[in-house]
């Protein structure tokens, strides 16, 4: 069996620094043909994006696909909710774990998956503020001590 190749879309670089991702989960997305098109060319943002349960399905809200340039009448609304496709299982444990305090569902990444596009789904819970601070401290120190660390090795 050949190995499927991924190809990243969108990218959510701010949830992870908002939220402490708990979990990950793979789900496909219902989308309609132009939509697909303009995937494909790039042009997807999951920035503002959030992900809800409501009646035992999954929605993607915010999640936004600019309109196809030939696509003409066949376009859709960029920010429309857009159903994701999982198991009922999984849907029933997020539906569970979201109803306790301080979980959500973000987003966090758009990606081909062979030809099928796909959205990683995280399950989070939020940061403090002082929580952002320790994160970027952290991230300073250990630019610096790279830094260092190639001078040294000139």
């Amino acid at each position: 069996m050949a190995k499927e190749s991924v190809k990243v879309i969108a990218n959510n670089k701010k949830a992870y620094h908002d939220y402490f991702i708990l979990e990950t989960y793979e789900a496909g997305i219902e989308l309609f043909g132009t939509e697909v098109k303009s995937i494909r060319m790039g042009h997807c943002s999951i920035k503002e994006a959030y992900v809800d349960i409501h009646g035992g399905e999954v929605f993607v809200d915010g999640m936004h696909i600019s309109p196809y340039e030939k696509g003409n009448l066949f376009n859709r609304d960029p920010l429309r909710k857009r159903r994701l496709l999982m198991h009922a299982a999984e849907i029933r444990k997020l539906g569970q774990k979201i109803r306790e305090k301080g979980f959500t569902l973000v987003p966090l990444q758009v990606y081909f998956k062979g030809s099928l596009v796909k959205v990683e789904v995280g399950l989070a819970k939020g940061k403090k503020l002082f929580d952002k601070r320790d994160d970027i401290a952290k991230k300073d120190m250990k630019r610096e001590a790279e830094r260092e660390f190639k001078i040294r090795n000139f």
